[in-house]
Formats: structure tokens, sequence, C-alpha cells
């Protein structure tokens, strides 16, 4: 059975949504590989930040986007936060957000409308 990518808010699927086709594209295909795959998609598709969160890395030629997620209980994926990067580095300000709702999802704190397929 594979894994089933959720998102925390709609609002995350919809930022997803505007990334440049190329690389809304790599994201579809890297989210395939990630739902078939599970925790054992690693580099370059996958990075581990530590304390259950991870990094989808999707890239085109017009950009590169990141997907932050967190696995949970019966084969779940939760996409926690996204962005096209526009620097080397991941942004604190997105690593501090999407470890935040990493942990209300995995302590059971939050009321969240995790809905949603990969597009």
């Amino acid at each position: 059975m594979p894994y089933r990518i959720e998102y925390f808010h709609p609002r995350i699927l919809a930022e997803i949504e505007s990334w440049p086709v190329d690389v809304l594209a790599d994201y579809a295909r890297l989210a395939e590989l990630l739902s078939e795959h599970g925790p054992n998609l690693r580099l370059p598709y996958s990075r581990a930040f530590g304390d259950g969160l991870f990094e989808l890395r999707p890239h085109g030629r017009s950009g590169i986007g990141r997907a932050l997620y967190c696995f949970l209980l019966d084969k779940r994926i939760v996409v926690v936060h996204a962005f096209v990067k526009k620097s080397q580095e991941t942004p604190d300000k997105a690593l501090k957000l999407a470890r935040k709702r990493a942990k209300e999802l995995q302590h059971g704190q939050s009321q969240t409308q995790a809905s949603g397929t990969r597009p």
C-alpha cells in the first residue's frame, strides 16, 4: 500500500500549484516517488532535517521548489510548508514554521485540515 500525501492546509497545495510549470512537473514526479518509497526516498530527491522533518527537492530551469513534510501513522505524509527557493540555504523562518506544524501534527494538537492529494 503506498503512502498517502496530504497537505497541512489548502494554501500549501495552492502554493505548490502556483509554482512554475517545470518545477511543478518535477514535484509531481517526486511526490509519486515519495508515495511509493516513503521514508526510504533519499538524496537527491529528499533530505532529512531531523526531528521528523524532511524536504522534497523539486527543480526545473525556472527555479527550485521545496516541500517540507513529515510522516504520520497509517502511511500518511503531510506537507507542512512549501516555497520556491530564492537563496542557497533554506530560510530559517520556513524551517521554524515547518517544525512547529510538524510538531503539532506529531503530538496530535492540531485540528488541521490536512486534505487534498498531490497534483
